[in-house]
């Protein structure tokens, strides 16, 4: 494993002010990350599981699409968000939202007629046999950033569908109008980052974004500072291979815990949770560290 025990020295920021957040547009993400998926299955050792999450997103791109419109967040409570510096979304009251309800039987139904390993089929008849209030308490977990480690495969099934559902909801939001609610909190849903990304796209090359787990929004983060503590010092760099990698874990000794980091400006295709999963071999090592995983990814629960 390579490492960089001094904090990343590429440049740190193309632009004085870069945009706060970037909203998601689910259609096309969801359709970008079921393309990435497969590709990586052609030459990944996980290719059967790849092959099987890029199935759920297309179906997640297909739902995105024909769901009927969601009610987006009050104006009220936009502005009283803001105002406290909290997010505008609230998480902790949509696991019994009717809405998001729908939105996982339709994600049930869509899941069924897709191919996936027995275990993947076994965990979907149980979710779709599920009495409401377990159901409930998958969507809850979900939107708390936690999973059991003994229910992985359930939750997954739970995760596709909370993302269709928040990713358009995020979508309904005013970039403009959010505001910072904290170091490694997503500003329009208050979630956790699957991962972040140092960016090459015009305007904010060489600037972070946080990509959230859940709403799948991105926001602008400080380049050298862990996401999970908010620390500057002891950050460290950790890669498979050559300092150079293009993914590599992002190290912190104060807190101990870690969180990949994407050099998109060098390989434009990487994609927040797609390339999370695909490399997969990182978190193995990182495994024989002192480090806990910060990021948050329901696709690699139980890894």
């Amino acid at each position: 494993m390579a490492e960089t025990p001094e904090p990343d020295p590429s440049l740190i920021g193309g632009v004085p002010k870069p945009p706060l957040a970037f909203l998601p547009e689910p259609v096309k993400l969801f359709q970008m990350r079921a393309r990435r998926f497969a590709f990586l299955a052609e030459s990944n050792a996980l290719a059967p599981y790849l092959t099987f999450l890029a199935e759920l997103s297309r179906l997640q791109a297909s739902l995105a699409a024909t769901l009927p419109p969601v009610s987006p967040v009050a104006p009220a409570r936009r502005t009283e968000a803001a105002r406290v510096a909290m997010p505008p979304i609230d998480r902790l009251a949509l696991a019994a939202d009717p809405a998001l309800g729908a939105t996982l039987d339709a994600f049930l139904e869509g899941a069924a007629e897709i191919t996936m390993p027995e275990p993947a089929r076994l965990a979907l008849d149980a979710v779709r046999a599920a009495s409401p209030e377990d159901r409930t308490w998958l969507l809850s977990n979900i939107l708390a950033d936690r999973i059991p480690e003994d229910s992985a495969a359930p939750h997954l099934f739970a995760a596709a569908a909370v993302q269709v559902h928040m990713a358009r909801l995020a979508a309904t939001l005013d970039a403009q109008a959010l505001v910072p609610v904290g170091t490694g909190l997503c500003p329009a849903c208050g979630g956790r980052p699957a991962t972040s990304s140092v960016m090459g796209t015009q305007g904010v090359e060489n600037v972070r974004y946080a990509a959230c787990a859940c709403c799948t929004t991105r926001w602008n983060e400080v380049r050298v500072k862990c996401l999970c503590c908010g620390s500057t010092r002891g950050v460290g760099y950790r890669s498979v291979e050559t300092t150079e990698a293009t993914v590599k874990a992002e190290t912190c000794r104060e807190c101990h815990s870690w969180i990949k980091i994407f050099y998109t400006m060098k390989n434009p295709s990487l994609d927040p949770v797609a390339d999370d999963v695909g490399s997969l071999g990182l978190d193995m090592l990182m495994k024989e560290t002192d480090f806990r995983r910060g990021g948050f990814n329901p696709y690699l629960a139980g890894y």
